[in-house]
């Protein structure tokens, strides 16, 4: 069996983040000449080049960069059982959270504040994803749970099921910087600049389809994969754009946009999807429990 040498790979992933050797050498009072020796060492146990120069400093190569993002997953593990030995019982469980990037992040705080709240021994690590590479995730138990505006597919090469965690309308909103005026809804959308969700999207699917049978057409002048990205055009008076009525208020206060109107046809859900058929993880079941009662209501 192969071993991997961590002291090697530590050099290696202080390199990428200092940005130099030089400045790695110096954070871990080593010559330079050590840390480059490691990090040839390194390379040639891998087989590939980890490391190459850009102007002053180095960037990590493909393969470097795959190496560093293991690295990074391996040492903040390292951190993270230290922590559990000196400061046993206190943050001592560990939650994975994956998180479709399409979920307003006001949503996810919610869905995920009562765990907190509950249970001070948990340790949440909250990871921002596209939904198929999340379910990769949880295939492999790198995550969880995973917070998802769509269930899995049937079809999907993942054994995980879904649980339909609520379900919401959607408000359309806008920054008064627009001139768009509430009594006018929906027309008021038509010709008028407009916000999309990442296209593959529940969201964007039930969207397209209302504004279809509505009659309306807006100009799409932009389409934003992150919800957060997405608000915050919106903030700029960019376009009008959807989000769950279950957090319009938050999202006017914290955005400084206004409710246009509400299309309750159009549903935003959220889904936990996990590996078990049941919920049995009680942090899992906190969750679902809130997200049920009053999240999304």
């Amino acid at each position: 069996m192969e071993w991997l040498n961590y002291h090697h790979l530590y050099y290696f992933w202080m390199t990428v983040r200092e940005g130099s050797i030089t400045r790695a050498a110096a954070r871990l009072r080593l010559s330079q000449p050590t840390i480059s020796g490691q990090i040839k060492a390194l390379e040639g146990a891998l087989g590939d080049t980890l490391l190459v120069r850009e102007g002053r400093g180095l960037r990590p190569t493909v393969t470097g960069d795959l190496v560093f993002r293991y690295a990074d997953e391996i040492f903040g593990l390292g951190r993270e059982l230290l922590d559990a030995v000196h400061h046993r019982g206190a943050r001592s469980g560990r939650l994975v959270v994956g998180i479709a990037d399409v979920l307003p992040k006001i949503l996810s705080r919610r869905l995920l504040t009562p765990v907190l709240a509950s249970d001070a021994t948990i340790h949440l690590v909250c990871r921002e994803d596209k939904h198929e590479r999340l379910l990769a995730e949880l295939a492999i138990h790198t995550v969880d749970l995973v917070l998802s505006d769509a269930p899995i597919d049937r079809n999907a090469n993942v054994r995980a099921y879904n649980h339909l965690l609520g379900e919401c309308g959607v408000s359309i909103m806008a920054s008064p910087s627009l001139g768009l005026r509430a009594r006018d809804f929906p027309r008021c959308l038509d010709d008028a600049p407009f916000l999309l969700p990442g296209e593959g999207t529940a969201l964007r699917r039930s969207l397209d389809v209302w504004l279809e049978g509505a009659g309306l057409r807006p100009q799409i002048v932009a389409i934003c994969d992150d919800s957060a990205l997405l608000k915050a055009f919106g903030e700029a008076g960019v376009g009008a754009f959807a989000v769950p009525s279950a957090v319009a208020t938050e999202i006017g206060r914290a955005y400084g946009v206004r409710v246009l109107g509400k299309v309750d046809s159009v549903r935003e859900r959220v889904y936990a999807i996990t590996t078990e058929r049941r919920i049995r993880h009680p942090a899992v079941a906190t969750i679902a429990a809130a997200a049920k009662t009053h999240v999304l209501r």
